[in-house]
Order: structure tokens, then sequence, then C-alpha cells
């Protein structure tokens, strides 16, 4: 498997922008990356290239189908100049969000666009050959309703636990039995032959979130809150995974309140054991609630039960214990809560605003805004698809595209 891009979220050469030498076709692409149609006079103006070498390398930019035409300029005198722009829909990406108890994958096309998705209710502990299996044969189906013609770009997949980035193997994942080490890349790539790009299930949701509705800010903290809790770190506009790729654990970070609770991980008091939809269905059940998930939390808190509404309010309160820290630290200018206990988001939010305004200093919230996910339960399917299309369209991978299309 070929490195993934270190920062998803910006593209390689500011869209609308030359690139430093624009020697090849694929810089030329950067270019065009903006989606705004130009003529080639316009581009040869952009670049400072002679309109011959304008032609000859927009020419092959369209045979591979990366650019379109899209119509004619206003002419000043003869035949009206051509103006082409970025085909997102020339390729396809499958885009994969794994996570603990369900599989959603999508079609879309390189721009995020979702043309087709199913959902499967499988649990990741199924093993991945059972749960792989299961999404490569719903990505047959949705590929035969693909329009005649569209090709494969690559495959983005997030994984519910720890992911070596370099090499997409989950390492020693807390709920995924049997995925440890597991050639996940390789396991896809012997029926689908393009690049497969896999990373942690949160890392990929801040990038879906912030591609669809924040690409503007670059300091943004996606927290995922539903069987597990974490979060995805991006900072001046790179996603940040750590040395080993567990940067955004904040699921094992210690809260005060719960010293004598026990985690899944040896620990106790772990913010995960205290406020994560599972946690709070146990602590709901022990009080005589019918609770047994996170989902059952929410329907009670939907129906005004009120030991149900005060567990999600104090689940704000310990979530907000601990982003106080991160704000404090990182200084990010937005913070999304997401995952599925978000549907749950007045609550859970009014806890969280209650302590991080409190416990962090007026300069660090002057600008900064807490919300919920607008990307909702699709924010991992839109950061998969970034993922690969971040990676297809660098200049490295636009110059695969070219070599492939002309051999």
């Amino acid at each position: 498997m070929r490195e993934p891009l270190d920062a998803p979220g910006t593209s390689p050469g500011a869209p609308g922008e030359a690139a430093p030498a624009l020697t090849r076709a694929s810089d030329l692409f950067q270019v065009l990356r903006d989606g705004r149609p130009r003529t080639r006079a316009e581009l040869a103006l952009t670049t400072g290239l002679s309109r011959s070498a304008v032609a000859a390398k927009v020419d092959q930019l369209l045979e591979c189908g990366l650019v379109a035409p899209v119509g004619e300029a206003a002419s000043s005198g003869g035949r009206p100049p051509a103006r082409f722009a970025f085909a997102a829909a020339a390729r396809s990406v499958l885009a994969v969000d794994i996570g603990a108890r369900h599989v959603r994958i999508a079609l879309t096309d390189l721009s995020g666009h979702v043309a087709a998705e199913e959902r499967i209710p499988l649990a990741v502990a199924e093993g991945p050959e059972v749960v792989l299996g299961a999404v490569l044969e719903t990505a047959t189906r949705l590929l035969s309703t693909a329009p005649g013609g569209t090709r494969l770009a690559g495959v983005g997949i997030g994984l519910p636990g720890p992911v070596e980035h370099s090499t997409g193997r989950p390492v020693r994942p807390p709920i995924m039995p049997g995925w440890d080490g597991f050639d996940v890349v390789g396991f896809v790539q012997r029926s689908l032959e393009v690049p497969v790009l896999v990373d942690n299930d949160v890392n990929i949701m801040a990038l879906g979130e912030r591609a669809a509705f924040w690409p503007d800010i670059d300091d943004l903290l996606f927290i995922k809150v539903a069987t597990g809790i974490g979060a995805g770190i991006i900072s001046y506009g790179q996603l940040q995974r750590g040395a080993d790729g567990t940067a955004g654990d904040l699921g094992h970070v210690r809260v005060p309140r719960g010293e004598d609770v026990g985690c899944t991980c040896g620990n106790t008091g772990c913010l995960e054991a205290l406020a994560s939809g599972t946690a709070l269905a146990r602590v709901l059940a022990a009080q005589g609630q019918p609770t047994a998930t996170g989902a059952d939390v929410i329907s009670l808190a939907a129906n005004r039960v009120l030991p149900a509404i005060q567990a999600l309010r104090q689940a704000g309160r310990d979530i907000g214990e601990v982003l106080a820290t991160c704000v404090n630290l990182l200084n990010p200018r937005v913070i999304v809560i997401g995952g599925s206990m978000a549907a749950a988001g007045e609550h859970i939010m009014a806890g969280v605003h209650e302590v991080v305004y409190r416990r962090s200093p007026p300069l660090a919230t002057a600008n900064l805004r807490i919300v919920l996910s607008q990307a909702r339960d699709r924010a991992a399917i839109f950061g998969a698809s970034h993922l690969v299309s971040e990676y297809v369209l660098s200049p490295a991978g636009v110059e695969a595209v070219l070599s492939a299309s002309s051999a």
C-alpha cells in the first residue's frame, strides 16, 4: 500500500493556485481542482505556460477523464473557446464505515457526493473475514449500479480501533477480536485492485466533518461519543495521529469522579467507563431502567425519563472535564460532538458547555464554538471518501492515473 497523504484535509498545492513547477499535466490539474471552468488561454495566463504546453497537458487530462469540457466561453470574434473543469464523476470511491455494531458502505464521486449506500447491522466482533467479506459483497452490488464507464479510484475504510497508519493494520483493538495485525489492505485488494486507505474511525469522521462543513477551519476537534469515546484532532489543517497513531484516545483519560469505576482497559476512572453509551446504559439498568445500549438511553431521554436525562447531562460534564484540558492544550476553533450518542445532543451539550466554559481561560474560549455534528451518521463516509480523493488527486496520484490511462 502506498503511503496516504499526511494532510488529507488540505489539497497538495492550494486549488486555484499554480504549483511551484508546472512541468507535468498533474501539476496543471491542481489548478483545476477547485472546479472552476477555465479556457486554455486562461490556464496559460494563470500558469505562465505557453498555450501549446497547456493544450498538450489538457489533452492528457481529458484523455484520462479527470477533466471534461463544460461549455464555451464568450467569444471576442471567431469560434468560442472551450472551457474545462475537474470531472468529479469520472471516478468512484468506495467509502466504508465499520462501527462496533454496524457497517455502512457508500459509493461516492471524487467530490464526496454519495451516489448509493447501504447499512448492515453487523458486529465488528464477528471478525475481519466476515465483516470485510460483507463489505466486498455489498461493494459489488453498489458498483453494479454505477454509470457505465465509471472506474473505481480507491477504497477508504474507517475502523473502530487503533490503526497503524503506514500499513492500515489494526493494533490491539479492544473491541475487535481477531483483527489485531490483520492485513485489511491485502484482503480487500484481492478483490479490488485499487489503493486502499485505512484509518481509525474518529480520524476519518474528523476529516469528513471538516471537509463537508468546516473547510476554512484549520483547528478542529471531532469528539465521537458512542460505544467508546475518542477524538480526531486537526491542527494547522492537518490530521494529527501522534507518534504511534494513538493521538485522540480521550476515552482512557482519567476523570476524578470515576476513581472506583473499572474500565475494559484494566484501569479505573476512564472517561469511556463513565460517559459512553454502554456505561450510561449500565448505570441506568442498575437503577431499574430498561436499558442495555446507548440507544435505549437516548430513547428514555426522548420520552422525558428524568434519570436518563440526568445521566446524559452528567456524561456531558465528564466529557467537558476532559475537553477543558484539550482546549487549554490545543486551542481549537471548533469542537464537534458526534457519534451515536449525539442524538441526545441537547442534554450532553448542556453538560459539556457548563464545564468547558467554566474551566477554560477566556482567551481560549472567546472564539470557540462547540457544536453537534452536521454530518451525523455520514461523517465517516464523507471522511473515508475524502481520504481517498485527496490521495488519488495529489500530483503523484494523478501521475499514476495518467500512466495507467496511457498504458
